[in-house]
């Protein structure tokens, strides 16, 4: 079965009550993420096999968070000993990551320090199909991005398909270049890009019409977005893209291959209870439908029940079986 590597930094997720009851009460959840990470989990859980590669602080803690990835059937042998710190975030619980309360702690650390030459790509490749990366690996310093290149061409020589998240954090672009001046340079190594019409626009410079969701039509949204597909194929060598819609209490998602149009069924969302790593279960499901499943309808349906399914779990990762997300997938909305 194909190998997945994903590639970006590792966090931790400090989830404090909005009222500030976990100050009072000195207690407040921490979860081990990040967006690649995510993916991987997701990735383990559903019986894919899927490394991370990154980079920790060699002291006890990282080896307990090696130890936690381990347990989860991810494979660690290239996540290696590099910098002092390791990277973390503030978000109340039940937030977004797009949220202005999100707080970033991230400057310095392990993966914020890391440079081009220390990471060893030819071992790392050994035995991989499949390389996974988002523009948050390259929204931290010059240097990661440069990192984020150097993994890329490698993949690319070594014959690895690749998929590209196009994640915009804002907050992290902060060392005084556009993402559009270094993420259309990684991108162009991509089979696969997943994102949204905002991000492309953000990301890319495919500019999108629409500014925001409301009064907006489903109809009106599928056609722009086949129109940004369209534009993105111009310029980007990609056969596979993905979009993602979420509304204020419905999700929906659209899936090209092969210039072919797909779009998955639309889900009601109430309640949610963690908003983060959502995408980030999308995105695993449009690689596992990919490698496991015989249809792009199939992939979209199961990519798109997975991510609505993570909207009810707490934490980071997604702790859906295959069996969950079907059954969710074929139910009538």
């Amino acid at each position: 079965m194909s190998k997945v590597l994903c590639f970006g930094e590792i966090l931790l997720r400090f989830s404090p009550e909005s009222d500030g009851a976990s100050l009072l009460n000195n207690s407040m959840p921490v979860y081990i993420g990040g967006a690649e990470l995510n993916v991987a989990a997701a990735l383990a859980k559903w019986g894919i096999p899927v490394g991370m590669a990154s980079v920790l602080p060699n002291n006890f803690f990282s080896d307990q968070i090696k130890h936690y990835i381990n347990a989860n059937h991810i494979d660690s042998t290239a996540i290696l000993p590099f910098g002092n710190r390791i990277g973390m975030y503030y978000l109340t619980q039940g937030a977004d990551m797009k949220n202005t309360t999100v707080v970033f702690d991230r400057a310095h650390s392990s993966f914020a320090e890391l440079e081009s030459g220390i990471i060893d790509w030819n071992e790392v490749f050994k035995n991989v199909h499949w390389f996974h990366l988002s523009a948050i690996a390259a929204s931290l310093t010059l240097n990661a991005a440069k990192v984020c290149k150097e993994a890329l061409e490698a993949a690319k020589r070594l014959g690895i398909f690749i998929s590209f998240d196009l994640n915009y954090r804002p907050k992290l672009w902060n060392y005084g270049l556009d993402p559009e001046n270094i993420i259309p340079e990684l991108v162009e190594y991509a089979d696969l890009i997943m994102g949204n019409l905002w991000s492309a626009d953000k990301l890319l410079g495919i500019k999108c019409s629409i500014e925001d969701t409301k009064n907006i039509s489903h109809e009106e949204l599928i056609a722009e977005a086949s129109i940004c597909c369209s534009n993105i194929r111009k310029v980007f060598k990609a056969t596979k893209l993905a979009f993602t819609f979420r509304m204020q209490n419905q999700y929906f998602a659209v899936y090209e291959s092969e210039e072919k149009f797909f779009i998955s069924k639309t889900y009601s969302i109430n309640d949610i209870v963690d908003k983060v790593g959502s995408g980030d279960c999308f995105m695993a499901g449009l690689i596992y439908g990919n490698l496991q499943l015989n249809n792009p309808q199939n992939i979209i349906d199961f990519a798109t029940a997975a991510a609505v399914g993570k909207l009810y779990e707490k934490g980071d990762t997604t702790n859906q079986s295959i069996q969950a997300i079907i059954k969710r997938a074929s139910c009538n909305h």
